[in-house]
């Protein structure tokens, strides 16, 4: 058996011997247990969980070569959280460990297929909308020209107002046409892109817009090398979904027990993610957090698709692009909220995928 091809899997992977202590760990063991291969080495698997006698009957019977494999349901201790797992032990006839231990952390993998929905039924979304915004250029096009040769006749410049009227509409509308139908049709301009840059630019851009009324945290991991990407694209994602949380912060109803509004944003290295149907070794997590009312439940299921928004005077694109750019990357933003803590992850792929 080649080991070293274990590490390439995102379930955790232990090959233990005929008493149950394991003496190999993958990465992703590593990561789910939080613990490191030495020391991992030499302990009892079944120890890890919660239930450990029915883990190590089964570690038995699969030693004994009393049957190929087992699937149960188990939990286990990670820092202060309870784990649900799905747990496979394998017998491994002829090999040199003679049981194989697959882990799988259950959320993880319903979070997976959840956004595997999400990316196809907001493709279907976009395509609906690409397929209509051909249809509305063209009468905007031919409203805006007889609105403009219309007011050339006009036989008072006040009456111009009017006129002026259908053409901001017409132009205003062409630019919402625009942006529904126009980044699908240009390729990215990938380039090593170093993301705290681009989190420092929106944070910039944040303070200067909201000033006073939100308070910007940064909390970066330093170790975080650069990754392949359109910059200006990346930077158009993360500055939609920060202002997005700034301006919810700011629209929130103000009272004397309110918290002052605070974005935070967070980077990290995440191992073993599935993304776009496609497993990736590194992942790039950028999390922005806010301490405001959090999404309405009405719109959660629906959050990313063009032309929903829950605030007043939004246009429902904001995150639907944000979205799409990360998609382009490979990626997907995720999103978990609850009134007093709304965190949205845009998870991007650092390497090729396996």
């Amino acid at each position: 058996m080649n080991v070293e091809a274990l590490d390439l899997l995102a379930t955790s992977v232990f090959l233990v011997n005929e008493r149950g202590h394991i003496e190999y760990a993958n990465a992703a063991a590593e990561d789910l247990f939080g613990r490191s291969r030495k020391q991992l080495g030499g302990h009892s698997a079944a120890t890890l969980f919660d239930s450990p006698e029915n883990i190590q009957s089964s570690i038995d019977r699969a030693a004994a070569g009393r049957y190929a494999d087992v699937r149960q349901l188990a939990s286990l201790r990670r820092a202060t959280e309870s784990v649900e797992v799905s747990v496979t032990t394998v017998g491994l006839t002829g090999q040199r460990w003679p049981v194989l231990i697959e882990t799988r952390e259950i959320e993880q993998r319903v979070l997976a297929d959840r956004n595997h929905r999400l990316v196809d039924e907001i493709e279907a979304h976009r395509e609906l909308l690409r397929n209509l915004a051909h249809e509305v250029k063209n009468p905007l096009g031919g409203l805006r020209g007889a609105a403009q040769l219309l007011e050339a006749e006009l036989p008072s410049a006040a009456l111009a107002e009017y006129t002026q009227v259908i053409i901001s509409e017409a132009d205003r509308l062409q630019a919402l046409v625009d942006r529904l139908s126009g980044p699908q049709r240009v390729p990215l301009n990938a380039r090593p892109v170093n993301i705290h840059e681009i989190c420092e630019r929106v944070c910039a851009l944040i303070q200067a817009e909201f000033r006073n009324d939100v308070t910007l945290l940064r909390d970066y991991d330093a170790s975080v090398p650069d990754l392949k990407g359109d910059a200006a694209r990346l930077m158009q994602a993360v500055l939609n979904v920060a202002r997005n949380a700034a301006q919810e912060l700011v629209a929130r109803p103000q009272g004397p027990q309110t918290e002052p509004g605070v974005v935070t944003l967070r980077t990290r290295v995440a191992r073993q993610v599935m993304l776009a149907h496609k497993q990736h070794r590194l992942a790039l997590v950028l999390s922005i957090i806010d301490n405001g009312p959090g999404v309405p439940d009405h719109i959660r299921d629906r959050i990313f698709h063009p032309l929903v928004t829950a605030r007043a005077g939004g246009t429902g694109l904001g995150l639907s692009l944000a979205q799409d750019f990360v998609q382009q990357h490979g990626g997907i933003i995720e999103f978990e909220s609850r009134p007093g803590r709304t965190e949205f992850r845009l998870v991007l792929p650092m390497e090729p995928a396996h």
